[in-house]
């Protein structure tokens, strides 16, 4: 049997050796992959095309599932991720429908237990095609060797047309082991799976066209569609050609810069106050690459019910399933916008819209409090930002107020260069996902802006970040507290505080409510954690100390943790109650 260096068109191979090979042909340069049993025949072949592909061991199979969403946000290609049966595999479930829900492509590979012991409860045994049905793009159980360089064509070409999304590919361990001579050429089997078809008619251009020549307070909403499509160009152009106003989702963030002067920024429940009234306000609703998500929308019936709404979307399924569309066109952005560009005209009399649009980010920004004596974590994401500017730099967040105050106070430019778990809302999604862009950029600068509550879902990552040599910095925003949940606590829950102080419990206890305490007994010590780790770290707590502390950990030449102690108190403002209107804003 051919080795990996030897293998030719019409020599035998085994499965392990045929699916890794089909990993080379397709281009991938790094997988990330945890052994077991089930999968071990793999991990053998991956050794054997060691010079071809990168495999980048996490210290958690959810780990390498969101690091392989790091490679595939930030560089459009699919992330390749791997693990063994049972607890293996279900330990991905979460990051594929993370996944699913972000649009991302990601090819998830499972080892299984050999065929004959499917369905018998064998040791490590899990039926997770079964599992897996309803948050994947499309799965597959192989039962055939000589079905692999079919399966994984497809699994491909499936994660990367139309609208993206997560493919599982499950391999029985008997099929890794039998040999084949394989047939490379063997043809896709995919009833029912067409994208060619999904291209705006000129027909329906010339109807937007149209619509915006007719409008007087058009508004653009541009979502993950237009990443996704890498389709940044097109948008900008149509912005500038047009002078409309957009806004964009947490999704959409660095599709138009945000220092644009015709940038409203993101919308939503933590949105903007100026988006939220422009689209209240809009006579025209332009929607680009969205699902009017319930965090955006709010109110169903409340969200641009004045506007006239146009919906282009690559999904036909997105297609007036939350708002119904005047103009509705199953389409990829990016033709569509290309052939919206050659005819659209320039907005001239919208001059008053976009000076009240303008008027009311002037007099309403994202702000904070500058007197506070010690670091706010709004404070410390606007001073990494002002020092970042001028070099590449990829952010990611794990969830919660920070990923929120992130969205509101980094400044970004360019696409690709944010990530989010923005549709599943995953804490511990931040640092294993900025591993993968690393791995995917190792010359640029990856930030995790995260939280306490956040990092320690897989803070072991910082591991592998040292024993792959990936330079990730995390910046700590310390608050003790889930802050998020804190945050409605306070305001839905008259301050009840159920279960969201990170410290000590017998602390709470000796000291009642003992809210003011909190922040003076900081647990646990991130910076000897981090040193465990073999990582660099510090803390800062004063705002005089700052800037040196971030350019510290900015220009420390491996991974970082700076731990930085901010208050627990902090709410992420803007914000409109779920289920409510624009009307209901709170800003104060």
């Amino acid at each position: 049997m051919a080795t990996a260096d030897q293998a030719t068109d019409n020599q035998l191979m085994n499965g392990a050796d045929i699916l890794v090979k089909s990993l080379v042909d397709h281009d991938v340069e790094v997988i990330f992959a945890y052994p077991g049993g089930a999968s071990m025949p793999l991990h053998q072949a991956l050794t054997r095309y060691k010079d071809r592909i990168r495999t980048i061991l996490p210290r958690h199979e959810q780990g390498g599932s969101f690091a392989a969403q790091g490679y595939a946000r930030t560089t459009g290609k699919p992330g390749i991720c791997m693990a063994t049966s049972g607890p293996g595999a279900t330990n991905l479930v979460t990051a594929i429908a993370d996944a699913k829900l972000d649009s991302i492509p990601i090819i998830a590979i499972t080892g299984q237990v050999p065929t004959a012991n499917i369905g018998l409860d064998a040791f490590q045994e899990t039926p997770i095609v079964e599992i897996c049905r309803s948050i994947t793009k499309h799965h597959f159980l192989v039962t055939d060797i000589n079905d692999i360089p079919r399966v994984m064509k497809e699994a491909f070409y499936v994660a990367t047309t139309g609208r993206p999304g997560p493919v599982l590919v499950d391999m029985p361990k008997d099929i890794q082991n039998s040999a084949c001579v394989p047939d490379w050429d063997a043809p896709m089997e995919l009833p029912g799976y067409f994208v060619e078809e999904r291209t705006a008619q000129p027909e329906q251009i010339k109807q937007v066209a149209a619509a915006i020549k007719l409008a007087k307070r058009p508004l653009i909403y541009a979502g993950g569609g237009i990443i996704s499509s890498d389709s940044s160009d097109e948008l900008r152009e149509l912005v500038h050609k047009t002078g409309i106003p957009t806004t964009m989702t947490v999704m959409g963030l660095g599709a138009l810069p945000n220092d644009d002067p015709l940038s409203m920024d993101m919308l939503g429940m933590h949105g903007s106050a100026y988006a939220n009234w422009a689209i209240r306000d809009c006579d025209l609703l332009i929607a680009l690459g969205v699902r009017f998500d319930d965090r955006v929308t709010g109110r169903i019936a409340a969200f641009a019910e004045h506007a006239k709404i146009i919906h282009i979307d690559i999904d036909p399924s997105e297609i007036n399933k939350i708002k119904e569309a005047h103009i509705p066109i199953v389409s990829d952005v990016k033709p569509a916008l290309q052939e919206l560009n050659k005819i659209v005209e320039p907005k001239e009399d919208i001059a008053e819209w976009v000076e009240q649009c303008q008027t009311w980010k002037r007099d309403y920004p994202f702000k904070y409090d500058t007197q506070f004596e010690g670091i706010t974590q709004q404070h410390a994401i606007s001073e990494l930002s002002r020092l970042t500017q001028d070099r590449k730099t990829i952010i990611s967040v794990g969830v919660g107020q920070h990923q929120m105050w992130a969205a509101q106070f980094y400044k970004f430019k360019d696409p690709r260069t944010w990530m989010s778990s923005s549709g599943l809302g995953t804490m511990g999604f931040g640092l294993p996902a900025a591993m993968g862009a690393q791995a995917a950029h190792p010359d640029a600068l990856v930030i995790d802006i995260d939280g306490d509550g956040s990092l320690q879902m897989n803070i072991q990552e910082l591991a592998c970040c040292y024993c792959e040599n990936l330079p990730v910095k995390v910046l700590l925003l310390n608050n003790q507290h889930l802050g998020m949940v804190v945050q409605w606590e306070d305001r839905f829950h008259k301050g009840n505080r159920a279960h969201t102080y990170l410290g000590p419990t017998h602390h709470a206890e000796a000291t009642g409510d003992g809210d003011t305490k909190y922040a003076e007994e900081r647990y646990p010590d991130f910076v000897t954690i981090a040193k465990g780790y073999g990582i660099g770290a510090a803390t800062v707590r004063d705002k005089a100390d700052l800037v040196a502390a971030l350019e510290e950990m900015i220009n420390h030449d491996g991974p970082y943790v700076l731990d930085v102690q901010v208050p627990y108190q902090e709410q992420v403002l803007p914000m409109i109650p779920s289920n409510h209107t624009v009307d209901d804003m709170i800003i104060e």
